[in-house]
Parts: structure tokens; C-alpha cells; sequence
């Protein structure tokens, strides 16, 4: 941990980097007692009580896990280092919790944080150009009370929405292993257990949250096509389980890669969230 304390953008109150829990960060889930999973059958155990402490609780272990040493040292490394437009800062440096609506009809899953943008901020998505396009296209198909996403005090809220990543710390490259995947699988499934009864469409941003997407139902018992669907842009899937289906939307990650090449454009954006949205809104009607 770095001695050096710096201001929060928004708060000015100063913290280290990274952020130890319980300090008083906007929207920090833990305090200094939370349990911390440091094998993979701790993240087991810690992520197998969900429905018995709850999706506050869970975020709050999410937020401290230190199970993939690989994962553990590249995101302290970046929160001590720093970018030079963000020197300034104090950088969360932990894993990331979901963000949004606890009762969520639709649920986003993404692939993990990055380096300098949630991983500075310490709320999923927030701060960095992926961001930017995702949230914007959120308010504007009214899934998002406003369309920037800056820090975690900024008051973004999510409609009926809750973001969630795949594998929460930032992987080098951005790239995590098998291992580390698997490793902190049990936290998005038992996300998704808690929320399962709400949620009526998902959206996989990308294919590595595509197939995130159909391995976490798959765990939780529900029924997958055979052969497995394969990713497209606007492709859609049927996930059938506890005697309802869900659709499973397709949709080429807000990545710099596919935005500034062109291959993702906000039209085409817009065009899975506003389908993610009426098909929400259908399901309630």
C-alpha cells in the first residue's frame, strides 16, 4: 500500500492506493472486517452463502478477494504507478463489484475492469472510453438517469440495469487466463443467483461475456441450446430455466479496438440496448 495519500476528484477526501475497504470511498461495499478469499476455495465458500448474506454482502467480498496473485500484483502495480493524467489520484485498486439496480430486468456482462478506468474508480465501467460509449448508449435508450460516467460519486444510476464483469480485477493486456476465470466464477454465479428471479434479458458485451453469459446460467441448472449459440452482433439466444426464458442479447464490446475501427458504432450500440429495453418492458406489460 502507498503511503502517498492524494484526493478523491470528487470528494477530496484523501485515500492511499490502493484503497484499503472500509475507508470511506464512494460506494465502497466493504468495511475492515470483511472476509477476503485468498484460495479458490475460499471464493468457493465466501461466494456459496450468497443467499444467505445477501447481494450487499457479496459485493463486499467480491471487493476484497486476493485469490489470483497474477491479478492481485498487476492491479496494485497500476493503482502504485499510476497514468500521468491521473497522478493525482488515489486508484481503487481492488476488485469490482456490479453496479446498478439490486432487482435488475436487464443484466450487462462485460469481460473485466480496466487498468486506469475502473480500476482507479472502483465502479465497473466507469472512467474510461468503453465506458463513455456504454453509458451514453444507456441514457440514451433511458436505461441510465445520465449519460457520462466519471467516479463513483458522480450520481450515475442505472434503470432497471446492473453491470456486472466477468473477472473483476484488471488482467494485464486485458487478457485473463483460464485459471484466473474460473477462479472467480463463483462470484458472478452467485450474483446471478440472487438476481436470477428479476432479470428477463441479458446482454453479453462481447464474446468472452457471451460465453461468461451461458457458462454462469449453465451452473445454475438452465438449460442451454445444443450446440452451444454462437456470438454475433444483435444475435439472440433463449435461456430457459426455473419455468421461464430469458433472452440472451449479443453485442461487440464498446472496446477502442471496435469503436475507433468503426465495427461498433453508437446506431448499432443503441440499437441491443433498445432491443435489451423493449424486450424488458414487454416482459412486464
Amino acid at each position: 500500500m502507498s503511503d502517498d495519500l492524494l484526493p478523491h476528484p470528487a470528494t477530496g477526501e484523501l485515500f492511499s492506493s490502493p484503497v484499503p475497504p472500509g475507508t470511506g470511498w464512494p460506494g465502497e461495499p466493504a468495511t475492515s472486517e470483511t472476509p477476503a478469499a485468498r484460495t479458490v476455495a475460499q471464493v468457493r465458500r465466501l461466494a456459496g452463502d450468497a443467499e444467505r448474506i445477501g447481494l450487499d454482502e457479496l459485493d463486499a467480498r467480491v471487493s476484497v478477494c486476493r485469490a489470483c496473485p497474477r491479478l492481485v500484483r498487476w492491479r496494485e502495480d497500476v493503482a502504485h504507478a499510476k497514468r500521468a493524467s491521473y497522478a493525482d489520484q488515489p486508484y481503487w485498486g481492488r476488485p469490482i463489484p456490479g453496479f446498478g439496480s439490486p432487482t435488475p430486468r436487464i443484466l450487462v456482462v462485460g469481460l473485466a475492469p480496466a487498468a486506469n478506468g475502473a480500476n482507479r474508480t472502483g465502479r465497473v465501467f466507469t472512467g474510461d472510453r468503453s465506458g463513455d460509449w456504454l453509458f451514453a448508449s444507456l441514457h440514451r435508450v433511458g436505461l441510465a438517469t445520465q449519460g457520462t460516467s466519471v467516479h463513483a460519486a458522480d450520481g450515475l444510476e442505472l434503470v432497471d440495469t446492473r453491470l456486472v464483469a466477468t473477472v473483476r480485477c484488471a488482467p494485464p493486456q486485458n487478457k485473463p487466463t483460464t485459471v484466473e476465470r474460473d477462479t472467480c466464477s463463483p462470484w458472478i454465479e452467485a450474483e446471478l443467483r440472487l438476481l436470477a428471479e428479476h432479470v428477463q434479458v441479458v446482454v453479453a458485451l462481447g464474446a468472452y461475456g457471451w460465453d461468461a453469459a451461458l457458462r454462469s446460467y449453465g451452473a445454475l441448472g438452465w438449460q442451454i441450446a445444443r450446440p452451444k449459440p454462437r456470438f454475433g452482433h444483435g444475435v439472440e439466444a433463449a435461456l430457459v430455466g426455473d419455468g421461464r426464458s430469458v433472452t440472451l442479447l449479443g453485442c461487440f464490446h464498446p472496446s477502442q479496438q471496435n469503436t475507433f475501427t468503426g465495427r461498433l458504432t453508437e446506431a448499432m450500440l443503441d440499437s441491443v440496448l433498445g432491443r435489451a429495453a423493449a424486450l424488458s418492458r414487454a416482459a412486464t406489460d
